[in-house]
């Protein structure tokens, strides 16, 4: 069954094109990913789609028996008697009054789990009251429950914890529902989408299959477009040549000829990224960095964290998880020195320069330029090394996607993913030594991302990330600090998905614990009591204290290793050993992890 199909769609803001007749549809049970720069008009076409706004030209042509829900980026509730619902009662309120009839408290059930998965504790709270983060889970529980025919999301994962958005996923994927999403959650869209839709240049490019099929057939894309335009500057160099030669004597026979001519080098080429090798966040760090030392902090009657001590050390690049609520920007925001804590304490080194990007844009004037703003904070970055040591503020607008059009257009014609990716410049355009990043994710789309990633590759400062993105922390750090029960923080060498796999080893382990107490408990016999706990050989107890550190070390290795293939002066022989370099660093990683999870296992 066809659930919409949109014909000929174009719109503009002002004189901002978007997209010029593009079509698409979707059909029963297709689960179809939206993606593009920030400012494209991912969100605008969702909102076309639902009905919200109309195309400049164009029709959306829905199917009339098939129902849809709309989650926006920014819900806003409103209610048809004029009162102020509870949290529970929105949700139960979407369920559907012309599906298979269910009992009110079956629906409170269904509605009470939705919300617990997504983080919602708190159903009697009302709506109007809630947190943006928290309105963004309500409503999207409200969504599932309303069962439709198709899911039209708008960042769904923004402000879900990485369990929620684990269950989120799994969910999604058993679902036979249509859906169409916008999401910057690489792993998330890998695992969900069955199509992906790209927005690139005012046109819409369709590929079937996951975002790692994407990834395949848009790098052959773009290598097929390099060659063709080598081939074109090649080309024209040779008809320049031959029109400065002697094609003035034949101007009106060859008019065609240099027509063509003028019209290949109106063309805009690919602007090329210069290659510096840098390194940024070198500046002197000092002996001392930060030190907190059995730090606790509580809200109200509420234990965030208690006796945390971290000292930090140069090139720490440190992801902080945990559930909704749990304490990690209070936690980050106190390791900065803006907040305060209840025990221990916080000593900041006189040679540190913190960058802390948040979760608010700050500062930022509406009728200043994108380059402007970026030269507030200051021309340049000195990184200290090479011919080409320094990084001016237009080169960087150019490392993150801001075009040189862009650089000049003022701030207020910006979209929100736009401004908050200036507002992450102009925190690294002071070339801080220690970097803090407060959900960096939110409303940047893939592209910046990766730029982002690249960018801190070459970040030799202390790094401490809070996010729920498994792929950017994937991508940026090697040891993760959990928030667990009772107030503990505990460190995890490794970056997420080694801490996932540990994690899930765990659960493994006492979910077979589990059923053998069952089966214990249930037998009418008398069972000998369960055997304590295996003590692991003096031997196995001082591998398993060194496996921690040893991945430790293979991490920091292959951050090295991954630097230095970047850097633009190695030449090809040198490449070649790093590369086989870091495979082996990879092996080791994964050798030491299984014999992590092993011992760890005996031991429980």
């Amino acid at each position: 069954m066809t659930l919409f199909s949109a014909s000929n769609i174009s719109k503009s803001y002002f004189e901002k094109v978007l997209f010029t007749s593009i079509s698409f549809g979707l059909q029963d049970g297709e689960r179809v990913g939206i993606i593009g720069k920030n400012g494209v008009g991912k969100s605008t076409l969702l909102r076309i789609v639902a009905g919200l706004e109309e195309p400049d030209d164009g029709i959306v042509a829905f199917n009339n028996e098939a129902r849809f829900e709309y989650l926006e980026q920014l819900p806003v509730f409103t209610s048809t008697d004029g009162g102020d619902p509870r949290v529970l009662d929105t949700v139960v309120a979407a369920y559907p009054s012309d599906h298979a009839h269910m009992e009110i408290w079956e629906i409170e059930t269904l509605a009470k789990q939705y919300l617990g998965k997504l983080g919602v504790n708190r159903l009697d709270d009302r709506v109007e009251a809630l947190s943006g983060g928290l309105r963004k889970r309500v409503a999207l529980a409200r969504a599932i429950v309303s069962d439709p025919d198709l899911l039209i999301l708008d960042e769904p994962t923004n402000h879900l914890d990485a369990d929620s958005v684990q269950w989120l996923q799994d969910y999604l994927m058993n679902s036979s529902k249509g859906l169409l999403l916008v999401t910057h959650d690489r792993y998330f869209l890998d695992a969900v989408c069955t199509r992906i839709i790209e927005i690139d240049q005012e046109k819409l490019i369709s590929y079937d299959g996951s975002y790692e099929y994407y990834l395949e057939k848009k790098e052959a894309l773009v290598a097929t477009q390099e060659a063709t335009a080598d081939h074109m500057r090649n080309k024209l160099r040779t008809e320049l040549a031959w029109l400065q030669k002697g094609a003035k004597a034949r101007r009106t026979k060859q008019r065609s000829r240099i027509d063509w001519i003028a019209k290949m080098q109106a063309e805009p080429e690919r602007p090329e990224e210069k290659n510096i090798k840098i390194e940024l966040g070198a500046r002197f760090l000092g002996g001392k960095i930060i030190d907190a030392v059995g730090i606790s902090k509580s809200i109200g009657d509420r234990l965030l964290f208690k006796d945390f001590t971290y000292r930090a050390t140069p090139n720490d690049r440190i992801g902080i998880i945990g559930p909704n609520g749990a304490g990690k920007s209070t936690l980050l925001n106190i390791l900065a020195g803006r907040g305060r804590v209840d025990g221990g304490y916080v000593d900041i080194g006189d040679t540190v320069s913190i960058g802390f990007f948040d979760q608010e844009i700050r500062d930022m004037r509406d009728d200043a330029t994108v380059l402007a703003t970026l030269r507030e904070v200051a021309e340049y970055i000195d990184v200290g090394v090479g011919r080409d040591r320094f990084i001016t503020a237009k080169e960087l607008c150019e490392r993150f996607l801001f075009s040189a059009k862009q650089q000049h257009a003022y701030v207020h014609t910006l979209s929100g993913g736009e401004k908050r990716r200036l507002a992450l410049l102009r925190i690294l355009m002071k070339n801080p030594n220690v970097i803090m990043l407060d959900e960096p994710t939110n409303d940047f789309d893939i592209m910046t991302l990766s730029a982002l990633e690249d960018f801190l590759q070459h970040f030799y400062g202390v790094l401490l990330i809070v996010s729920h993105d498994r792929s950017f922390l994937d991508k940026t750090v090697n040891t993760i600090y959990a928030f667990e029960e009772d107030g503990v923080i505990k460190e995890y060498p490794g970056n997420y998905s080694v801490y996932l796999e540990k994690k899930e080893a765990r659960g493994s382990q006492a979910n077979a614990q589990q059923r053998t107490a069952a089966v214990s408990n249930s037998s009418a016999t008398p069972t000998p009591p369960a055997p304590s706990k295996q003590k692991l050989s003096y031997k196995e107890q001082k591998e398993l204290d060194s496996c921690e550190r040893r991945i430790a070390d293979r991490e920091a290795r292959r951050t090295e290793i991954e630097r230095a293939l970047g850097a633009a002066d190695a030449d090809y022989k040198t490449l070649q050993a790093l590369a086989a370099e870091l495979q082996v660093v990879l092996d080791e990683i994964e050798t030491i992890t299984e014999r992590w999870l092993e011992l760890s296992e005996k031991m429980q």
